[in-house]
């Protein structure tokens, strides 16, 4: 076997990659995820139409910014509204824009999560 050959598929549980930098778990650097506690952080709701053409876009601001919190919270929000979206860690804090005016939706999915908000 060559020394530049690579691993295609394997079900051994030892050459499982890491999801984050890809590497084998075994061999991966990566610091343990932490969990994000809904009592250090109040998300700003907002709705946006500036430099959109005229769109409406609810966004979620002053969010943890973990990169993996708020992949899944926004992929959450995108499905359970049927809306397109992104998220964003750019800045001091995480960042999640939701297409059109999506804030009632938001709030109840963020009640039952019991995280805090504010913004109207």
């Amino acid at each position: 076997m060559s020394s530049n050959s690579r691993l295609v598929w394997s079900d051994d549980p030892k050459d499982q990659k890491c999801p984050r930098c890809h590497e084998f778990k075994k061999n991966c650097q990566c610091e343990p995820i932490s969990t994000v506690k809904s009592t250090n952080w109040v998300a700003v709701f907002r709705l946006e139409k500036n430099g959109r053409g005229g769109k409406t876009v609810t966004v979620i601001d002053q969010l943890p910014k973990q990169e993996i919190f708020l992949r899944d919270l926004c992929k959450e929000l995108k499905t359970k509204c049927g809306v397109g979206g992104t998220y964003s860690t750019e800045g001091k804090e995480g960042l999640i824009e939701i297409q059109g005016d999506k804030r009632i939706q938001i709030k109840t999915i963020f009640d039952k999560k019991g995280y805090k908000y504010k913004g109207m």
